[in-house]
């Protein structure tokens, strides 16, 4: 958003500066939908937006819960006798029983290998809130963490523009998938002190947003141990981790460190319902952190984030009703699964590749045979065309600080299956239409050839004069020239 003079000098810098990183193609995209929506029968013609990482493939089974469970909402005749104890101020601790579901919660996602303490969850407005949160308890303005790139576009918003906070990216490669090593985070660590960067710390995004990928038992126990070395913070963003469809399984930081001599305290977790159960609007964030003072510090701050008590009331009853979570996660898995398999596999049948991935709402699309050149400005004419002509929102890699141009971040299950055959056939004209002209320019640049070297054929076999050394001596040509090869 742009500010006149005569407002930026009514409202504060924090207001007023241009860190939200709202001028991204990520929010742009979503602006170009917002402008002109897909219906299917409305505006058959509109942008189908495939930027948002929403997962609403199992409300059916939600709305089943809360027909069968009315006494678990304050608002049905069912549940009314609760109104007065859940309607008035609340502890900002939260609700007991809540933070017990949530502990128990995240526990069965990771597959019970690790006991979470209700007693360290700390509510927060979604993930961007506690993502803030953390950031505001471990750094002061000027600091900066190291952030593998790719990563969420949304951080720039979420971890620099209220806090003052930088980020400093850690380039991985598409050679090895995107992996996190330990070389380019200690290239990036260094090359930040050369500069006189104070880093506070590394944050992830496990699973990976926007790759789709989970971070293997080696990288994590490299991460932790790199962050002892350097005594270091390490935040472990995993609001992902119940989106996981096929193996590998998704590992916890918290289950890495449990064997690891490491110092617990710089170690902290961000969680959310946004994504695993599809409640973004909720707006359930989750800080949990081994560090006692951060803790603390984090629950002072979330007086200015809580989850409604409304909320936490129903969700302490659903996230405890035991069989239901469990036929929830298994056949939210299959679901992700076949939705992910329809995408990927329509792509293939093009000749459009993606990172191999197994977790999150989207996967990793390689359009770089598209770009006419390999540089970030080739990307974003070619998103321009898909934004614009295709009417497809895909989110292009510069989005996401990726170091290698034509990427883009497809959102999979924020739609209906007849949604997904029209974007898929869309896709597929854009591709092959641009296979055609690439060939028909292909097939003129050919037969421009062909006739170049036929009239060079005729001029060496009709012009004798050509080799007359009173019309061209060899000092007058080219020592580049195919006639003087010719003659050698």
């Amino acid at each position: 958003m742009e500010f006149s003079t005569k407002n930026r000098q009514l409202l504060s810098r924090i207001a007023t500066n241009d860190r939200h990183g709202e001028n991204s193609p990520y929010f742009d995209g979503w602006k170009a939908y917002d402008s002109n929506p897909f219906h299917l029968i409305h505006n058959p013609d509109g942008v189908i937006q495939m930027g948002l990482a929403e997962n609403p493939l199992c409300f059916d089974l939600i709305e089943k819960w809360i027909r069968e469970n009315p006494d678990a909402s304050i608002c049905t005749a069912e549940g009314l006798d609760k109104f007065k104890d859940i309607a008035i101020y609340q502890d900002y601790h939260g609700l007991r029983e809540f933070r017990e579901a949530v502990a128990k919660f995240m526990g069965r996602v990771g597959g019970n290998r690790v006991t979470f303490d209700p007693n360290r969850i700390v509510m927060s407005g979604g993930a961007t809130g506690a993502n803030e949160t953390v950031i505001f308890c471990l750094a002061d303005p000027g600091d900066a963490f190291l952030v593998p790139s790719p990563y969420y576009a949304g951080f720039a918003r979420d971890l620099r523009w209220r806090t003052g906070v930088e980020i400093v990216p850690v380039h991985c490669k598409s050679s090895n998938n995107f992996r996190i090593t330990r070389a380019a985070l200690e290239e990036a660590y260094e090359k930040a002190e050369r500069s006189n960067i104070n880093i506070k710390g590394v944050i992830i995004t496990n699973p990976s947003n926007p790759l789709g990928t989970v971070l293997d038992k080696e990288t994590l126990r490299s991460l932790v141990s790199f962050v002892t070395d350097k005594n270091i913070h390490l935040v472990s963003d995993e609001i992902y981790a119940a989106t996981v469809f096929s193996s590998p399984r998704f590992i916890s930081v918290a289950e890495v460190m449990q064997d690891m001599d490491c110092n617990r305290d710089l170690i902290h977790i961000v969680y959310s319902l946004s994504k695993d159960m599809g409640f973004p609007g909720f707006r359930v964030g989750i800080v949990y952190s081994f560090n006692d003072d951060v803790t603390n510090c984090a629950r002072k701050m979330s007086s200015f984030g809580l989850v409604s008590s409304q909320t936490q009331f129903l969700l302490a009853s659903m996230l405890s009703d035991d069989e239901f979570v469990g036929n929830f996660l298994r056949e939210s898995s299959k679901r992700l699964a076949k939705r992910h398999h329809v995408f990927t596999k329509g792509l293939e049948e093009v000749g459009i590749s993606t990172i191999k991935s197994n977790a999150g709402l989207f996967f990793w699309m390689d359009m770089r045979p598209l770009l006419k050149e390999q540089t970030t400005k080739a990307e974003t004419e070619l998103w321009r065309v898909i934004i614009n002509e295709v009417k497809l929102n895909v989110s292009p890699g510069s989005s996401f600080q990726c170091s290698e141009p034509g990427w883009f971040r497809v959102c999979f299950a924020n739609m209906d299956d007849k949604t997904v055959e029209v974007a898929l056939d869309r896709i597929r004209e854009f591709v092959l239409q641009g296979k055609e002209e690439n060939n028909h320019e292909a097939d003129k640049s050919q037969a421009r050839a062909q006739r170049w070297r036929k009239q060079n054929l005729r001029l060496s076999f009709s012009s004798s004069r050509l080799y007359d050394e009173s019309l061209m001596s060899p000092h007058l040509i080219s020592p580049h020239s195919p006639l003087v090869r010719a003659r050698t």
